[in-house]
């Protein structure tokens, strides 16, 4: 019966094909596109296998910088909209500088720091 069970669980979760995944990132699919087409030597350009070679590499590491940096937002989303369920939390909401509720002078052109007495000697921040 367990197998049955676990044969029932494969049928009811289809795994989606490469092509319809790669639907879903349009710009993963291009990467790919210009890998087959140096694979084929599409353009005609490259005779040696060392510049093959730099070529394909230079397209991996590309990807995997893109594919990183999209997983990345991705999971930026996925923790942003968790957070966001959360009661009593609001992210949207400017905090207010702890710093304006001790100074004297609110003027945002003020220094923090006292002048010198001595006229013209200037604080450095």
């Amino acid at each position: 019966m367990a197998e049955r069970f676990s044969e029932m669980e494969k049928a009811s979760i289809r795994k989606r094909s490469l092509e319809e995944r790669l639907k879903d990132c349009p710009e993963l699919r291009v990467k790919f596109e210009r890998m087959l087409e140096i694979i084929e030597n599409a353009a005609g350009d490259v005779e040696k296998a060392a510049e093959a070679e730099r070529r394909v590499m230079e397209e991996l590491r590309q990807m995997g910088n893109d594919v990183l940096h999209s997983w990345a937002r991705r999971q930026e989303q996925k923790k942003g909209a968790e957070f966001n369920q959360k009661p009593g939390v609001n992210r949207k909401v400017k905090k207010t500088l702890l710093v304006h509720a001790v100074r004297k002078n609110r003027d945002p052109r003020a220094d923090l720091h006292a002048r010198a007495s001595r006229a013209g000697h200037s604080t450095v921040l």
